[in-house]
């Protein structure tokens, strides 16, 4: 289901999430929300290392990772700092969580609307898509990248808005976007992004 391009730092993780019912009628959990502030009680913790790693890991292929186009992982604690991140669903809600309190990027796609099969790599110069539904684009060329059949779909920076959660999503693959500067962080990361879900009702399973 899924094949890696050589990469020399990439460490990545990923697996496939099935709910009991659709996004849009499990509503709010709140063992998963509770935990989307800085300095909740969590697992894994980080640090200005981890975001220096997470950052060179993404230049390897050209990109920049700066300024709109950092990290997710270091978005998101701006966003709940701010307190402008509330509840979207469950599949992201924990996808946000893990990736606040570990400091790795992580996407999380609705496999219905992805077509397999899957491949990780750097996407080329010149690709893009839009991320958002007003129809912004990011600039791909050089990042590493989530491809389906249709063409790269997520990375560690904005996720394609084509294949993002939505109300009737009852099936997700996660990618835990880690690096092997960071050795056993992409596992550890996965391993309680997995608990948090299959503490929800969720089930996990690795392709």
């Amino acid at each position: 289901m899924m094949t890696l391009d050589p990469h020399p730092l990439l460490d990545a993780r990923w697996f496939l999430t099935t709910f009991p019912r659709p996004l849009g009628e499990l509503g709010r959990v709140d063992a998963v929300v509770d935990l989307l502030r800085v300095g909740a009680s969590a697992p894994l913790s980080a640090d200005d290392a981890v975001r220096s790693a997470v950052r060179e890991l993404l230049r390897h292929g050209g990109y920049k990772p700066t300024g709109r186009g950092k990290p997710a992982s270091e978005y998101l604690v701006r966003a709940v700092s701010e307190g402008a991140l509330g509840s979207i669903n469950l599949a992201v809600d924990a996808c946000n969580v893990a990736s606040l309190h570990s400091g790795l990027p992580i996407s999380v796609v609705d496999v219905t609307l992805a077509t397999p099969p899957f491949r990780i790599g750097l996407a080329p110069e010149g690709a893009s898509y839009v991320f958002n539904q007003g129809g912004q684009t990011i600039d791909l060329g050089g990042l590493l990248c989530l491809f389906d059949a249709g063409g790269p779909c997520a990375n560690a920076v904005k996720d394609a808005q084509r294949t993002k959660t939505t109300p009737a999503t009852l099936k997700t693959l996660s990618v835990v976007w880690g690096t092997n500067a960071l050795p056993g962080r992409a596992a550890d990361t996965a391993r309680w992004y997995r608990q948090l879900l299959e503490a929800a009702g969720a089930t996990t399973s690795e392709p």
